[in-house]
Parts: structure tokens; sequence; C-alpha cells
């Protein structure tokens, strides 16, 4: 009787695997905050030296806390049923505090640092308890518990990060920010209780899909965003025109490489597997990577349609060359994921990359975004040719295969 009760807030196997328009609307702040992340990148792009990388290295926190904040709601609407209003005022809550953390982010590691440590920990503390409560006396309301104890220990950290000197604010958050993380990893794990291995999870494999493949499509919004705000705020020019182009061509580039195949069979891979929440964990890490990837890379886009033919800046290698580089890593990455090897086009653009850059720091930003793009095309076309005649490859990804006794033994 106490496992019933509590038990209607589970996401049933009938449930719709399709993101509700609630969760669309919750990803508008994250809109705002992807934006805000890009800014301070391009606020980046003047520094050298440990300037450039202190202020890399902040900006890199403050995604990976509204990271984990996305992730972790991603997770919770894949376990829970949406459409219950407990669960839709948790995501309403959630939206609240993103955009608090979202509107804070430009000086979050400022003064404005202990609105975003608070709104933070609003939600890293207080949603998952308001979850074990609706939850009364189902067996799954020790996860949200563990969560909620696990936020506790690192929320010290948060708040002396953000009322102490402004010196000790990263080392203290990116202690905090690696307690969470590390949380995650390890299940939460408490005396007496163990750990609940989110690799172990009964989700819904087809939603989470969803959910990671439209955060991909709001980064690369993000990046078009950026195209358009920047060339209608500049003066005109034919430079500045072909820049456009060229910066645009990249993050259609971005979108096909993505796409063609491995990132348009994530929902079919997370059906076939066993147990999809190692999959899922999996592809959370990458698209951690891919998301971020983006965000640099429009970064370089802003710098090159500002400054097409301007004095070459080594700084902005990290941004027009490295997004991109990233982006490939990350796209072996999830190759392997869904189908256990990686395509040659990825190994032939990496080394292309990689090959090109010690050039790239004597030419004008233009030349470097154009090879770039040049580069992802050569990708694109391998792999348009490698498919050309070829019927549908089919998932097999080697990660959470698992066997009958890994189901029976999975989180309920």
């Amino acid at each position: 009787m106490a496992a019933g009760r509590g038990a209607e807030l589970l996401r049933p196997p009938t449930s719709s695997g399709r993101a509700t328009f609630l969760e669309l609307f919750f990803d508008l702040a994250f809109v705002v905050a992807l934006t805000r992340v890009s800014q301070r990148f391009a606020d980046l792009s003047d520094d050298t030296g440990w300037a450039l990388v202190t202020g890399f290295g902040r900006t890199l926190l403050l995604f990976l806390a509204l990271w984990l904040i996305w992730s972790h709601t991603a997770w919770i609407t894949s376990r829970y049923e949406p459409e219950q209003p407990i669960i839709q005022a948790v995501v309403i809550g959630t939206m609240f505090s993103g955009l608090i953390m979202a509107v804070t982010l430009p000086r979050a590691m400022e003064e404005r640092a202990l609105p975003f440590a608070v709104a933070y920990l609003m939600v890293m503390v207080v949603r998952p308890l308001v979850i074990a409560a609706a939850l009364r006396g189902h067996p799954r309301r020790l996860v949200p518990f563990r969560l909620a104890v696990w936020a506790v220990v690192s929320a010290p950290l948060w708040l002396a990060g953000a009322l102490g000197p402004d010196r000790l604010r990263l080392p203290l958050w990116a202690a905090a920010l690696a307690v969470d993380y590390l949380a995650w990893a390890l299940g939460w794990p408490l005396p007496w209780l163990g750990v609940s291995k989110v690799s172990r999870w009964r989700i819904a494999g087809t939603h989470l899909a969803d959910r990671y493949q439209q955060m991909f499509l709001i980064a690369l919004g993000e990046s078009i965003l950026v195209i358009g705000v920047v060339f209608s705020g500049a003066d005109y020019s034919a430079e500045r025109a072909a820049a456009f182009a060229v910066a645009f061509t990249t993050s259609a580039l971005l979108w096909r490489i993505y796409f063609h195949r491995a990132g348009l069979l994530l929902t079919d891979a997370l059906e076939r597997v066993v147990m999809p929440g190692r999959l899922g964990t999996a592809s959370e890490r990458t698209h951690l990577l891919i998301v971020l990837s983006v965000l640099v890379t429009a970064v370089g886009y802003e710098l090159v349609i500002d400054h097409p033919f301007g004095a070459p800046r080594p700084s902005w290698l990290l941004f027009v060359v490295g997004g991109p580089l990233l982006f490939l890593v990350a796209g072996m990455r999830l190759e392997y994921e869904i189908f256990g090897r990686i395509s040659r086009s990825r190994l032939i653009g990496l080394v292309a990359l990689l090959l090109s850059t010690p050039a790239l720091v004597y030419w004008r930003p233009m030349v470097g975004l154009s090879v770039v793009a040049g580069v992802l095309a050569l990708v694109a076309l391998l792999d348009a040719r490698r498919s050309s005649g070829q019927s549908l490859e089919l998932p097999a990804s080697p990660i959470g295969r698992g066997e009958a006794s890994d189901v029976r033994d999975s989180e309920a």
C-alpha cells in the first residue's frame, strides 16, 4: 500500500515520449542563459595568457552549473509524468531559478554571485525535497532524498564562494561543482541507503533523446542569433557580408554532421538497449561537449564578422577553430555510443583542423573561419558519399546492452 502512494507521479509505459509544451517553455530560460554564456566568452577575445585561462575557466564553471540544472530536469521529466501538477510546478520553479541564474550570469563571478548561488541551491536542494514529499511512501522517494543531502553538502561551498573574497570564488565554486558532479557520477551514495546509479534508472529513453536533440538545436539557434545580431549591428561591408555567409554555412554544416546518422538515431538507440539509463548517461556527457562546442564556435562567428580581416590574434583560434575541433571530438564519441564505431570522415576532419591550426595563427580571422567551413564541408561530403546507395545503418550501441539480471536489479 505504501509503495502505491505517489506511484501516480511515475511515467507509465504508455506515456508519450515527446517533450511537452511546458518543457519547451522551460527551455526559453536556457535560451537566455546560453546567450549570456556566449557573451561572457566573447568578452575574453582581447585577453591573453593567464587572464584568458582564468576567464575561460570562470565562464565554463557557470555553464556547467547551468547544464547540471537543465540535465537534472530532463532526467526528472523522463522519469516522472510531466503532466502531473506537482511535476509541472517543479519545472516552472526550476525555470524561474534558471532565469535568475541567466540574468545574473554576466556578473555572477562579481557582484551578482549571491543571487546566482541562491538560485542554483534552490533547485538543487528544494526541488528534490518537493519530489520526495510528493512520492510519499513510494520506495523511489529515497532517490530525490539522496540528491538533496548531497546538495546540502556542497551548499556551504557555494555560499562561502558567493559571500567571501572575490579571489576565493573560483576555487570554492569549482570545488562545490566538483562535489555535485561527483555525486551524480557515483549515484549519491549515503550510509545505510547505498547508491542510486543514474545508469540503472528506468527512464523514458525516447523522451531523453528528444530533450538532448532539442538542446543541441537551441544551442545552434543561439549561434544563428549571434550571426544575425552581430551582422545587423555592424557597419555593412562586402567583407562582413562574406563572413556572415561563411558563419551561417558553418552552422548549417554542424547541423548536418550531427543529424547525419548518429544524432538522428539517438532515439532509436535508446529504445533498443536493455538499460537506456546507461546510454542516456553517456549521451548526457557527450551533449554537454556538443552544446559547449557550438557556443564557443558562435563566439568565433562574432569575432570574425566584426573584424573579418583584422590583425591575427592567436587567442581567437580558441573560438574559431577550438569550437569546431571540440564538436568533431564529441561527434566521434556520439558515433561510438550509437554504432560502436567511429567514421573515417570525423577522423579526417579532426586531423585536418589540427594540422592547419599552426598556420592559421598568422592568417586573418576570415581565413581561419573559411578553413573551418571547408573542413566541415569535407566531413559532410564524405558522410554523404559513404551512405550513398546504402540502406540506413541501424544502431548497435555497445553501451546499455545489459543482461536480464540488470533489468531486474535496476532502480524501481
